[in-house]
């Protein structure tokens, strides 16, 4: 063989560390991606930590005395010489209660959800078919809702004489079952959802329900996890409906009930204050803190279940390019 047969010119030199730096599998970032990667990292750090610090304080301060808490406010590093659990002894007080709140607020939040979610998914349905004629004749009627309503009093009226939702868990779901928001949501969604599929379904003989049922519904989970996110924060959170329609302390929901306990804390306070009469200290603060513990940490737990959807649910109905 001769010698400009092994000779490697700097060129195929070059191709040749090409082809292996390919092969490899390995792709090389340049220093100026690897800056906007580390940039963005810990842009996106500071910004989670952020998000994450006003949580952290609530647990510590509900697990500090009152003394600190009005003293020394909310402690970044709690000392072990002022923690207490005297807030969570009196929210729990009457475990029995609580078990009970929890257990309403959970079946209403899981059956509304359920309705609230179908109701949405069907309504958007119907509206986004361009075979419906009178699509915009609704869709304005529904956003007309959302500008002018009836008032307070003739709505609860209604609601208490005619439609006998006084003690009724039904009064807790059926306020919160539909949502323009939600309905206008999914009628966004559906409408990017081609129009052929529906075509050839019918083609082959099947009808509207089948036809939402089999197939848009399966397409729509991002949408789905999105709206049962909206409707079960909605449910969960909700105290006014409570208030205006349940007398009966064993429907009382969860939410309802730890604002009626602080409710009654802040009066004894105020009623001692003004009369001179000595009462054991309450601590007020720590109670807010461990209420929200107690009122958050089931809900905070749907998160994980529904991200994988979520970014992309909130992004429905986004112009695409």
């Amino acid at each position: 063989m001769s010698a400009d047969a092994v000779t490697l010119t700097p060129d195929r030199n070059m191709r040749l560390a090409e082809k292996k730096g390919t092969g490899s599998g390995k792709k090389r970032i340049s220093r100026d991606q690897l800056s906007v990667n580390i940039v963005g990292a810990v842009f996106v750090g500071i910004f989670a930590l952020l998000c994450v610090i006003p949580f952290y304080l609530i647990i510590v301060a509900s697990f500090t005395s009152e003394a600190s808490l009005i003293k020394d406010g909310y402690p970044i590093l709690p000392r072990l010489a002022e923690l207490s659990i005297q807030s969570y002894e009196l929210c729990l007080k009457n475990p029995t209660a609580i078990l009970k709140a929890y257990g309403m607020t959970i079946g209403v939040t899981g059956f509304g959800t359920f309705l609230a979610v179908m109701l949405a998914t069907m309504t958007g349905y119907v509206l986004s078919r361009k075979d419906f004629p009178w699509r915009n004749q609704f869709s304005f009627f529904f956003f007309f809702t959302t500008l002018f309503n009836g008032g307070l009093v003739p709505w609860y009226l209604m609601c208490t004489r005619y439609l006998n939702l006084k003690n009724s868990i039904i009064g807790l779901i059926l306020p919160l079952m539909f949502s323009v928001w939600n309905m206008i949501i999914a009628k966004s969604f559906m409408v990017g959802i081609p129009a052929e599929i529906t075509e050839s379904a019918k083609i082959d003989g099947a009808n509207d329900i089948t036809i939402f049922v089999k197939l848009i519904l399966p397409l729509s989970k991002p949408l789905i996890a999105t709206l049962s996110l909206f409707s079960a924060l909605a449910y969960w959170n909700d105290w006014y409906n409570c208030m205006l329609f349940v007398t009966n302390e064993d429907m009382f929901t969860l939410q309802y009930y730890l604002q009626r306990i602080l409710g009654s804390a802040e009066a004894m306070r105020i009623v001692a204050e003004k009369s001179g009469i000595a009462l054991p200290s309450v601590p007020l603060e720590g109670m807010k803190m461990a209420m929200t513990i107690i009122a958050t940490g089931p809900i905070v737990l749907l998160y994980p279940f529904v991200q994988r959807y979520f970014v992309k649910g909130l992004t429905i109905g986004a112009v695409k390019g």
